[in-house]
Parts: C-alpha cells; structure tokens; sequence
C-alpha cells in the first residue's frame, strides 16, 4: 500500500511539474515583443498626400499611423509599397483609392482608405517677348537667328527693313538698348504667342537724340508681316512718340489692345529722321 502511494505520488509530482513547464511556456508566448504597444493602444491608419509642384502626377503620401510599426500600402493603381511615408507616380489623371494598412507588433491592424482626385491644373498662359531688353546671350538668342546670340536675333525681318542697331549707352536697364539711326532703314519687328480675344497691356522705354526733329512709332500687328505694304492694314493698335527734351533720360510707353481673333501677334518698330532708342519691352495680360 505504501508503495502504491510514492507510486501516485510521483506520478501527480511530474504531471505538475509538466503543467508548470507549459503554463510557464504559454505565459512567455503571450508577452508582448519588445518596443510593441499594449493592447489598449491598438494602431490607428491615417494618412495625408500632396502633389508635386512640377508633375501633379507625383504624389507623396505623409503617414500620420499611430501605435503601429509595420505599414503597407495600395496606391489604387495597381502599385504597392512598405515605406513609411512613400511616393508614387502615377500614369495618368483620374480618381484612386489608396489604402493603408497600419501594423503593430502584436499583429492588431488598422485600414485607412480615401480616394484621391488627379486633375491636370490649370496653367496660366504668358506670353513672352525674346531678348526684350537686346541683351547678348538673353533667352531665344540660339532660337531666333544664327546662333551667335546676339541681342537683336529675335527682332529680325529682312523684307520689312534692316536690322536694329544696339547702343551700350544710354540704357534703360542691363548693358545694352536698341537703336535706330537717322537713315529710317533700321525696324525691329518680333512674333509673340498669345491667347486670342484678351486684352493686353505692351510697354517700353524710349529715348531719342533732341535734334533734327523726327519720332519713333511703336505697333501691334495682327498676325505676321513680311511686306511694307500689308503695314498700316495689319495694324491693331499703335503709337508715335517724339519727346526730344532728354536724350538720355528713358520715357516709360504703353499700347492697349485686344488681340481678337489672333494667336500671334507682331511688335514691330521704326524711327523717323531722329536717332531713337528702346529698351525693356514687356507684354502683360490687363
């Protein structure tokens, strides 16, 4: 009988020392990893996106998750990424839903979902006026004639005149200024892109020598010009200058107009029997 009793006694001695073993096993399973969260706190996904100034295409999304370190995401195009805070670019405008799954280390997730919108903004359309100020090397220089930036490339039309001449002094501002000598061969005369049916505003600076008498006129042409006669008819607005009290003191000019119709118009220039200079030429929407 005693014997019986050390034989139950030992058997009941290990099975507890077995449950021991496994609770104590289980207990370690079930602790939390280190750096994770308590239950309490499980992950919320959340996230905020921007686009980019240059491509609106290009979104970068800013993960604002909380109680979470591992994060996928679905940007709704088929792409995927695990970084924390990704970028994607997308092929073409449209709505998509992207998706955040956040993560802890306990294994509790959180989505977040919101669909974007991708629409191509709206540009501002400007026009512009190359070499406006007759500067060598200034923007269009390669473009507008032979290459060797020069400042008067953009202003060439050789059925309508000869080619400005460029004075270093007086200027209105930079290093140089056009001109036109008393022999009235000289014009300038250059094509700008605009948006038809707007009005605009052209303006410029222009000086001239106080003697012989003579002035300078400045127009708007409709659209381009390559013969003398076709001038006066093309004309949409314009303007005659002959202030001689000053010949080195720059006057600021101004011409108004609609451009109707057109997408192109001319800025075109000659003088009368006075030396005339100009400079700064700017064309604004008003």
């Amino acid at each position: 009988m005693k014997n019986l009793n050390k034989i139950s006694y030992r058997i009941m001695l290990v099975f507890c020392v077995s449950c021991i073993i496994l609770f104590s096993s289980a207990c370690e399973e079930e602790l939390p990893s280190a750096g994770s969260l308590p239950d309490k706190t499980p992950p919320a996904a959340f996230f905020t996106f921007s686009q980019s100034d240059v491509n609106y295409l290009d979104v970068t999304f800013a993960n604002q998750s909380t109680s979470a370190t591992i994060f996928f995401w679905e940007f709704g195009d088929g792409n995927t990424s695990t970084d924390e805070e990704p970028s994607n670019e997308y092929a073409a405008e449209g709505s998509y839903t992207v998706s955040l799954t956040a993560t802890d280390a306990n294994g509790l997730d959180s989505t977040y979902s919101e669909v974007i919108e991708l629409v191509e903004p709206d540009i501002e359309f400007m026009p512009v006026i190359l070499e406006a100020g007759f500067e060598d090397g200034s923007d269009g220089a390669d473009s507008c004639g032979d290459g060797n930036e020069d400042g008067r490339d953009c202003w060439r039309n050789s059925d309508l005149g000869g080619v400005i001449q460029i004075t270093q002094s007086p200027v209105h501002e930079g290093a140089q200024a056009a001109k036109l000598p008393t022999s009235n061969d000289r014009i300038g005369y250059q094509l700008v892109t605009v948006e038809a049916d707007t009005d605009y505003i052209l303006s410029f600076y222009y000086t001239m020598k106080t003697s012989p008498a003579g002035s300078l006129t400045v127009r708007v042409l409709n659209g381009p010009v390559n013969d003398p006669n076709d001038i006066a008819g093309a004309t949409i607005v314009s303007g005659t200058y002959s202030d001689q009290t000053d010949d080195s003191a720059y006057i600021l000019e101004s011409l108004t107009f609609n451009s109707g119709s057109s997408t192109q118009i001319a800025i075109y220039f000659d003088n009368v029997d006075v030396e005339s200079r100009l400079d700064s030429f700017t064309l604004v929407e008003n």
